[in-house]
This record gives C-alpha cells, sequence and structure tokens, in this order.
C-alpha cells in the first residue's frame, strides 16, 4: 500500500500545479486590472511538496517583463484569493511570479549557432 501511496502523490502535484495554471491564467486575463501586466502567458507551475509555495514562470508578448513580474508579485494575494474560491485542496499555496527566459535564450543560442555556421569558410562545410 505505501509503495501505491508515494507514487500517486507526484502524479496529484502534477495535476494541483495544472490546475493552478488554467485558473491563474483565467484569473489574470480576466480579474486582474493592473495595467501594467499584458499579454502574459503561463508557461509552468512548480508547486512545494507541501502545498506552500508555488513558482510561477510566465513569458511576455508585449510590455516590460521586469515591470509585469512585479505587478503580478504585487497582484498574488488577489490571484492567490482567487485561487481559494475556485481550487477545492486544503492548502492554496503563495504564489511567486518568475520571468522564463526559455525562448530568450533559445533565440541567443540560435543566434550564436547562425553566426558559428556563417564563420566557417565554405571549405570546411
Amino acid at each position: 500500500m505505501a509503495t501505491r501511496k508515494k507514487s500517486a502523490a507526484p502524479n496529484r502535484s502534477f495535476k494541483v500545479s495544472d490546475q493552478i495554471q488554467r485558473d491563474l491564467s483565467e484569473l489574470i486575463a480576466r480579474e486582474l486590472k493592473d495595467p501594467r501586466v499584458g499579454m502574459v502567458t503561463l508557461q509552468s507551475v512548480e508547486v512545494t511538496p507541501d502545498y506552500a509555495h508555488a513558482k510561477v514562470y510566465f513569458s511576455l508578448l508585449v510590455g516590460d517583463p521586469e515591470q509585469t513580474e512585479m505587478a503580478l508579485n504585487q497582484a498574488a494575494g488577489f490571484l492567490r484569493n482567487g485561487l481559494f474560491k475556485r481550487l477545492h485542496i486544503h492548502t492554496v499555496p503563495t504564489l511567486h511570479f518568475h520571468i522564463d527566459r526559455t525562448t530568450e535564450r533559445a533565440a541567443d543560442m540560435n543566434a550564436l549557432i547562425a553566426k558559428a555556421v556563417a564563420s566557417r569558410g565554405p571549405e570546411e562545410g
């Protein structure tokens, strides 16, 4: 029995993270009126094992990422309260918003690769 419970816990964590991501996306789009928060896409949510904290990674189509991060963290209490009303779990985590720079790093890496390929002579190719 103990092994079954152990394997069920990570699955529940993924389900909770996924539900938080969906509900937060809706809350930010519909109820958050801060002008600093524009077109935000939530990339992922990582919940601690005790559900006390959640790191929410987001990307931004337009706007200032630092201003948006600040605005989202200032609205974290409001958003958490909205989650309380939607989620049916004992503990709703404290939210911590972070800019997801994965796409920026990928673009930088692609530019470096393109530069390296361009610097190679045709005889090396």
